[in-house]
Parts: structure tokens; sequence; C-alpha cells
């Protein structure tokens, strides 16, 4: 299952980190305005905290640089 958010750049660090402690969350995508990939960070369950924090150092630099963007999420299915 997956799921788009649309966000102004300022707010994709603080969306993906939110996003991230829901948990059941098995990738995060970053694109930019055109659609075009600009960070693919997949997430193991139990190694999520201190793997994913270079990942988020990354994220934060090229949010910077952008206006807008969509983080689009891919959860685990819950059965």
């Amino acid at each position: 299952m997956t799921e788009e958010f649309r966000v102004n750049g300022d707010e994709i660090l603080t969306k993906i980190k939110e996003l991230v402690k829901e948990g059941n969350i098995r990738r995060v995508i970053l694109k930019n305005e055109e659609g075009k990939t600009l960070v693919d960070i997949p997430l193991t369950v139990g190694v999520v905290g201190t793997i994913i924090a270079p990942q988020l150092a990354a994220v934060g630099a090229i949010a910077s640089l952008l206006t807008r963007g969509t983080i689009v999420i891919e959860k685990e299915e819950v059965n």
C-alpha cells in the first residue's frame, strides 16, 4: 500500500520523521515537483533509529533546495 503527501520544502524532513515514527513503513521516496525521484530510502523493521539518521541528513539538505515536493511511503500490509 502506498500513500503520497505533497509538502513544502521546509516541511519535508518533519513530515518524514513523523511518518517513520508511526511505524509499519517499508520505504520512503522523496520526489521533486516534476515527479523525479531524489531519494529512495528502504526501511527495515528494527533498524530505523540509527540507520536512517544519515539518510535524514541527506533529505534535509535536498529539502532545503526544494520549494515543493512529494513524499511517497510504502506501508506494510497489516493483516
